[in-house]
């Protein structure tokens, strides 16, 4: 493996990290809005099932901008950004 290439899937194994821990951040502060219940929890909880089908149906897209020769490392990178753009804007939301 050439240091390049390593050092491209030891960045992506960290964001990949970081990008978990925030997203387990998210979870707690969904979990804690959702559990005091009332309408606030009602939209939580329909805003998150809301935003999991569109980053779903979404992902496939986000990747293929990247076009068909992007390597897997490109791929996986586009991939993590997909998703962490939503978990941060979340967590910014549920952190006030």
């Amino acid at each position: 493996m050439t240091q390049s290439l390593s050092a491209s899937w030891t960045r992506l194994a960290f964001d990949t990290w970081a990008l978990s821990m925030e997203a387990s951040y998210v979870i707690w502060l969904r979990s804690m809005r959702i559990m005091a219940g009332g309408k606030l929890a009602e939209s939580e909880a329909e805003r998150m099932v809301s935003e999991k089908m569109t980053a779903a149906m979404t992902l496939m897209p986000a990747i293929m901008a990247g076009g068909a020769n992007q390597s897997a490392e490109e791929a996986t990178g586009r991939a993590l950004a997909h998703y962490a753009k939503p978990v941060r804007a979340n967590r910014r939301r549920l952190s006030r």
